[in-house]
């Protein structure tokens, strides 16, 4: 992902080109109406999903999680981050740091992925190296006095970070922007939902058997809703909302609530509050977000749902739902998540069984790109971001399409 700051020449590519048939990604940068969607091996081959774990997750900004799970000093966690992953502390100042996730002495992981600790300090399990929790190198063990043994130089390697509404970002290559720069507008749109003031009560962990694409590409259209979502459509009509045309690595648009519904619940009524600094409109609609590459924003008028996606082969890819509410719904005697929980985990289960199908079915040596349907224009943002990035682009959000109603289910 590439830094909306950061200008290249038309001609220059930012990385090298995916393995893929150019000629076949061509296609689905075509002007919508006539573009096709990616080539079958953008979803099943292994070579194009380490491409895109080394240029996509690891070469720019990707979320990494929330900033709520290290909040205390000596906090510590690591996530993966494309061909490597990431050690993101909090140090005794209260900044939040992402290191990456090995030992300078000969590599072995400081934790685990998935796992969490407390300490004062960051010791590697192998050898002991012991770092500050700004990263530095405070002892080794046998390297005392060794003559030409400059401590100074084996701190961990930082890594950008940042804070986004919550949210941490961390970018694998230091040549980044900013990442206010990557999202354009998106900041005046997310602003009002105070995520980061929200409160975390309701999380599912999943792991899908299907690419990370098709997920993502599911999420941004309701073309699908009315066959496989009653729920949703009991609450939001599917052909409601539009897609926004900003520019920015991100994708989004917004749906309404049917007459007499407040919320995305499974009777459409709210067991919590509305956001405090939502207008008439806010009240009234879902946002749904998607920040390049791997985490979904679902902004509901009392709530708000995030995925964040991590691939983890071609074909499988885990999801961490969480659900986030007004502190003072959450402090309410009595205060039940279920409503949204249960709602979106019904949603969520109908819309992976679809994806996982979509998968099995792309194995098919047969399968060639189909067209997009009028009510697919926010998939065709998606996907022209994404060829723009194997044909060696910047990876970027031209809003050349024009918003038709449709949004996700």
């Amino acid at each position: 992902m590439v830094s909306q700051d950061f200008a290249f020449p038309a001609a220059s590519p930012v990385r090298p080109p995916a393995p893929l048939d150019e000629a076949a990604v061509q296609e689905s940068l075509r002007p919508f109406g006539s573009s096709r969607m990616l080539p079958r091996a953008a979803y099943v081959d292994p070579d194009v999903f380490a491409w895109e774990q080394k240029h996509f997750f690891g070469g720019g900004w990707m979320c990494a999680g929330r900033s709520s799970q290290t909040p205390a000093a000596g906090d510590m966690r690591a996530e993966p981050a494309g061909e490597g992953s990431v050690l993101i502390v909090r140090g005794d100042d209260g900044t939040l740091r992402a290191f990456a996730n090995f030992c300078r002495h000969r590599g072995h992981e400081l934790l685990p992925c998935g796992a969490t600790a407390q300490a004062g300090v960051i010791i590697c399990p192998y050898h002991s190296w012991t770092y500050g929790l700004t990263g530095n190198l405070r002892a080794a063990a046998g390297f005392k006095n060794r003559p030409g043994f400059d401590a100074g130089a084996w701190g961990l390697v930082e890594l950008p970070m940042e804070e986004w509404h919550g949210l941490v970002f961390v970018a694998g290559s230091g040549t980044t922007g900013p990442l206010a720069g990557s999202l354009g507008t998106l900041d005046e749109l997310i602003a009002p939902y105070e995520m980061g003031r929200l409160v975390v009560r309701g999380q599912h962990d999943y792991e899908v058997a299907s690419n990370w694409k098709i997920l993502t590409e599911n999420y941004h259209e309701c073309y699908h809703c009315p066959q496989i979502h009653p729920e949703l459509c009991k609450v939001s009509p599917p052909k409601s909302g539009e897609n926004y045309a900003d520019p920015g690595t991100w994708v989004g648009g917004w749906m309404d609530l049917r007459d007499g519904m407040t919320t995305m619940s499974l009777d459409g009524t709210s067991r919590g509050v509305p956001l405090r600094n939502l207008d008439a409109t806010g009240l009234r609609t879902v946002i749904y977000v998607n920040v390049f590459p791997n985490v979904l924003l679902s902004l509901h008028p009392d709530y708000v749902m995030t995925h964040r996606l991590t691939p983890l082969a071609a074909d499988r890819t885990r999801i961490e739902c969480t659900w986030a509410f007004a502190p003072e719904a959450v402090d309410a005697p009595g205060f039940d998540p279920g409503y949204a929980v249960d709602f979106w985990d019904i949603t969520n289960q109908q819309d992976w069984h679809a994806c996982e199908s979509v998968q099995r079915g792309l194995t098919a040596p047969q399968a060639v790109p189909g067209p997009l349907s009028a009510e697919e224009d926010a998939v065709y943002q998606f996907v022209t971001m994404i060829a723009r990035g194997y044909l060696g682009q910047p990876v970027w959000n031209t809003g050349s399409v024009t918003a038709t109603p449709t949004a996700v289910g």
